[in-house]
């Protein structure tokens, strides 16, 4: 394979790197800066643009057969502050992308969409790939679009496309800017000894999924014939609490966190069924929660200044 990694100096893009160097494949990324956590890799072919610049894209998709299209413009919790911006940051960009794989000749493209916010209020649960899409966030509009424009494009140019619908990821590299990434905001709060604010009463669950396990289902996505849509996912839902609980345990600290009002935004409950990505990409998840908060916790801390971590309680 052949692969261009789009976002592949992120948070998921690099474990995604990873994933492909380790088992042979061509490598190169194509992202706006270079990545936050590592200096460049020997051997990984680098491009650097903006995802709306069609020549530097245009020239990072010379020679490639697969694309991961990870890049988003947005997260969930503000993607409905500007929807325009949103449509034109990931839904716009995202079909030049399209036009020029169709023009150089790319055969797949594995998008990584959201478990999270596609499917809206689940009306069952666990959420197979055939229940109904109804997002409440323009972060998952976007998404389902960008899902119905690659099916449109494999109909009328054979674009062969695998999406995987990812639940809510976590793990070593994530950035914690306070607006994605529980965990990751959880971790760096506690490592700095300030407050942990929560929305809601903290029994909001969501389906967690190291970024670990998200790597290796790309891996198998991009090398498998399978097409359509998979979710990815732990299969369980964990509780807001449940993670204070699990990062206090790693930490060894009390955490006290401040409740603040929910968001309406925000969907109660959501777990995904990824039996469909077992049957057919042969992929299952196999780190659970409490071991990734741990690996995360770990990697977070061997990174923190020790002037400036909290004492241990």
């Amino acid at each position: 394979m052949r692969a261009l990694v789009l976002g592949g100096n992120g948070f998921i893009g690099s474990h995604v790197v990873d994933r492909l160097i380790a088992a042979g494949h061509f490598v190169r990324v194509f992202d706006r800066s270079p990545e936050q956590f590592r200096a460049p890799i020997d051997g990984i072919d680098y491009v650097l643009g903006d995802f709306d610049d069609r020549g530097s894209l245009d020239q990072a998709l010379d020679g490639v057969d697969t694309i991961f299209h990870l890049i988003s413009t947005t997260v969930p919790s503000t993607s409905n502050d500007d929807p325009i911006a949103d449509v034109s940051g990931n839904l716009i960009s995202s079909l030049q992308l399209f036009d020029l794989s169709i023009k150089k000749g790319v055969g797949k493209i594995v998008f990584l969409s959201s478990g999270g916010t596609v499917y809206g209020i689940p009306e069952h649960l666990p959420v197979a790939e055939d229940s109904p899409t109804q997002p409440i966030c323009s972060h998952g509009v976007t998404k389902l679009a960008i899902e119905r424009y690659l099916y449109m494009y494999r109909r009328l140019h054979g674009l062969d496309h695998t999406i995987l619908r990812v639940s809510n990821p976590y793990g070593e590299r994530q950035g914690h800017i306070g607006v994605q990434g529980v965990i990751s905001t959880f971790i760096d709060r506690v490592l700095r000894g300030q407050e942990i604010e929560i929305w809601g009463d903290g029994t909001i669950e969501r389906d967690y999924i190291h970024v670990g396990d998200v790597a290796d289902a790309c891996l198998r996505a991009g090398e498998s014939n399978c097409s359509g849509v998979f979710n990815i996912g732990s299969g369980d839902a964990s509780s807001i609490m449940q993670i204070i609980q699990s990062l206090s345990t790693a930490s060894g600290r009390t955490i006290e966190p401040v409740y603040k009002l929910g968001r309406d935004f925000d969907v109660p409950r959501n777990v995904l069924d990824c039996a469909k990505a077992e049957s057919e990409l042969g992929w299952t998840s196999t780190v659970r929660l409490d071991v990734g908060i741990e690996q995360t916790w770990t990697w977070a801390e061997s990174r923190f200044p020790s002037s400036r971590a909290a004492p241990r309680t």
